[in-house]
């Protein structure tokens, strides 16, 4: 068929070219259509503007010397800034919270809340919760993070598995260490694209007992636990999060201490002597610039055709609070952060709109949590159980083989809604018409619904024995007029 439409064209092609001057008449005959993209033209107006625009590819673009540079700024920034110091550590607080809690699903209901129980007990032990947090402020500044999976005798727990966090300057190709195939940035590759190993500098290149060296050790992968975002296909090394949003920091600190700058040199000054006269006129002669001490609540005499004045204070203008506000927002912008969170000041917000802005942020905290239980907390129980079951007698014997799959999920810290009556009205309303679940309610606020339960029906036991009165029903059930708003409220937020 293809070679018919091909022939057909050329005949048609021939038979209007044939009256055409200047063509010949086998010549065959084609329309031709140009595409065109504006964002493609380079003109004198854009010229500039995408200079530095490249091909590279994401292992050459992040290079060690340009994550060197990116990192040093970023710290900078972090430890100068409040902003972004306060940014930071809001998003590490809610992304890890006080720390994951761990629901195992095999059959063995006893072996699992005997799990839950001791690796609560180790990650307590060992900082789990701090060390995740410090995790996630490291890929704020340093684009990466690093946890070395070792043994540690001193760990007060039975498992004596500890995670040992190290900074990414340390994981770096040593200069003495031969050209090797598949060997990118201290990270050695196998021919699928998987790390075998990593070189990790035994001292960090920022240390005063740093040498040249470099003595290092060669860490499988599977101890290694490697904590970026990947933004490009075949990345292998990350970037600061807050890459894009380090000169809008700049920006921020200039303008206000230009701002302040402005201010003190109005207030400097208490007043200045001008004159009207023309040169050489005839006011009394002054000494041009010469300061003059003043009393406090004193009468002054001016000289012969001088007047006094004082200076006007314009800074901060009238535009300074929005220019600041404009410029967090876009800072916040690449974090998936609202900017009454990255401010902390909610008072331009209502509550709509407040609602609105936090359910685009809370979905991406969900994404950062499932990207830190797959690629941490899932190793981590892994190794943990390894260990576990060396130890002999210690687990329960439905785990205590290797080759069990062992289901289980990870329970973070819920969000507090602003209106509690409301959100336990909706979730009333949830239940009653099925399309919600006990163990969903319960996991948004960061708990075993099995758990919550078992404790409800102690507490309601020890209620009747004891001989105590619960509550009348009419006073726990919410109102019709509330039930029917809270109604309206799900609707209008679908």
């Amino acid at each position: 068929m293809l070679s018919g439409i091909i022939e057909q064209a050329w005949r048609g092609g021939a038979s209007r070219s044939s009256s055409a001057p200047g063509r010949s008449p086998r010549q065959p005959f084609f329309s031709r259509l140009r595409a065109k993209y504006d964002a493609a033209n380079t003109t004198l107006d854009n010229m500039k503007h995408w200079a530095r625009a490249d091909g590279l590819s994401s292992a050459a673009a992040n290079s060690p010397d340009v994550r060197r540079t990116l990192r040093n700024r970023s710290r900078y920034e972090v430890a100068n800034n409040s902003y972004a110091r306060g940014i930071t550590l809001t998003l590490a607080n809610d992304v890890v919270g006080t720390g994951p809690r761990l629901q195992m699903l095999t059959a063995d209901d006893a072996a699992n809340r005997f799990v839950e129980a001791e690796f609560f007990a180790w990650a307590e032990a060992v900082g789990l919760a701090e060390k995740l947090r410090t995790m996630r402020l490291a890929r704020v500044s340093d684009g990466e993070s690093f946890g070395l999976l070792t043994s540690n005798e001193r760990v007060d727990a039975t498992v004596k598995l500890d995670v040992r966090l190290i900074e990414a300057d340390q994981v770096a190709s040593p200069t003495l260490v031969a050209d090797r195939s598949r060997y990118i940035d201290g990270i050695q590759f196998d021919a699928d694209g998987n790390p075998l190993s990593y070189d990790v500098l035994r001292e960090h290149p920022g240390d005063v007992t740093f040498t040249i060296d470099e003595e290092f050790d060669t860490v499988p992968a599977a101890a290694v636990l490697h904590y970026f975002r990947c933004d490009r296909p075949g990345q292998i090394r990350g970037i600061p999060d807050i890459t894009p949003a380090l000169p809008l920091f700049a920006q921020l600190r200039r303008f206000t201490l230009a701002v302040l700058a402005a201010a003190e040199t109005a207030a400097d000054f208490a007043g200045i002597l001008y004159t009207d006269a023309p040169a050489n006129g005839e006011a009394d002669a002054a000494e041009p610039f010469e300061p003059i001490e003043l009393e406090k609540r004193m009468l002054l005499t001016m000289p012969g055709g001088w007047k006094m004045a004082q200076m006007r204070s314009e800074q901060p203008s009238t535009t300074y609070a929005e220019f600041k506000k404009e410029i967090l927002n876009e800072i916040a912008r690449c974090l998936n952060m609202p900017f009454n969170v990255a401010a902390g000041n909610s008072s331009g917000y209502n509550y709509a709109s407040g609602r609105l802005d936090h359910q685009t942020y809370f979905k991406s905290i969900r994404v950062e949590q499932t990207q830190l239980a797959r690629v941490v907390l899932d190793r981590v129980l892994s190794a943990w159980l390894r260990e576990a079951i060396l130890i002999e007698g210690y687990l329960p014997n439905s785990l205590r083989t290797l080759d069990s799959t062992f289901e289980h999920q990870w329970f973070w810290d819920g969000h507090e809604h602003v209106d509690p009556a409301k959100e336990a009205n909706a979730q009333k309303i949830r239940l009653s018409n099925h399309t919600t679940t006990l163990a969903i309610e319960f996991a948004r606020q960061g708990r075993d619904w099995e758990t919550e339960l078992k404790q409800r029906a102690k507490e309601v036991s020890l209620i009747r024995e004891l001989g105590l009165s619960a509550s009348d029903e009419t006073e726990t059930q919410p109102s019709t007029k509330a039930t029917e708003d809270n109604a309206e409220d799900t609707a209008r937020a679908a």
